[in-house]
């Protein structure tokens, strides 16, 4: 797909990697609406954007809030008479381990820290790629959705709430990959692995180069790098039902 010209929709796009993907597309020459549920990031990006040359239409939205996505979704088509790509960038970390023991105490995964993630990095990329597909295949548009996923979705330490929503990531969208194939839509996933960004900054340092040690890159990711990959599957007709990992050699 030819970029220049389309209209994209970025979730979680006011910062970090969204904010990323979301100056690229502009770079490339798309329409650009970034949807976000901190109005301040929201603010500060379209601030950021309008200095470097281009204008943005934001939007606050909880993308774990089935009416919010649908109304979001359906005034970004009626103004642009449909979208041509989203990208299913928004997510949140809540790490703990299953069961800790700290002498004779024990703590437990929170629930409510389970159920936080589930419900912005599983459900939310459901809700948004279901309505996604709907404005597309309403307005008869041959898109793409892009979600992020992680190499965390094979397991990792710590992260029970997070790798059961990457792997379900991966998992719905080879589902959605074969269901809107016949309507010329595409839908992948990125794998990110560990990046420099907001989610990383809070690492110590000690622990950031014991993880740079084991990455045969022997570094942390870069946020443009994560976007070349959403370009590359996007100008990329052949590319469907994949997930993409970027991860500079790491395989947790």
């Amino acid at each position: 797909m030819e970029i220049n010209g389309k209209v994209a929709v970025v979730t979680g796009g006011a910062r970090g990697i969204g904010r990323q993907f979301t100056f690229d597309l502009l770079k490339q020459g798309a329409k650009v609406a970034i949807c976000d549920i901190n109005e301040d990031f929201l603010n500060d990006a379209y601030e950021f954007f309008d200095k470097n040359g281009y204008k943005v239409d934001s939007y606050k939205m909880d993308v774990t809030n089935e009416k919010d996505v649908e109304l979001i979704f359906e005034e970004i088509a009626k103004k642009h008479n449909g979208f041509d790509i989203v990208v299913n960038n928004a997510g949140i970390v809540k790490d703990h381990l299953l069961v800790k023991r700290n002498g004779e105490n024990f703590e437990k995964f929170p629930i409510e820290d389970w159920n936080k993630v589930i419900a912005v990095n599983l459900t939310g990329v459901f809700l948004c790629a279901r309505e996604a597909a709907y404005q597309m295949i309403k307005y008869e548009k041959k898109g793409v959705i892009v979600s992020m996923s992680s190499i965390s979705r094979e397991g990792n330490i710590g992260q029970t709430n997070y790798t059961a929503t990457k792997a379900g990531v991966s998992a719905m969208t080879v589902t959605w990959a074969k269901e809107l194939s016949r309507y010329g839509i595409r839908v992948a996933a990125i794998a990110p692995g560990y990046i420099d960004t907001e989610l990383t900054a809070p690492i110590p340092e000690k622990i950031k180069e014991k993880l740079k040690a084991i990455i045969p890159l022997g570094r942390f990711g870069t946020k443009e790098e994560i976007s070349k990959t959403l370009i590359f599957i996007i100008e990329n007709d052949y590319i469907t039902g994949r997930t993409i990992e970027v991860d500079g050699g790491l395989r947790i």
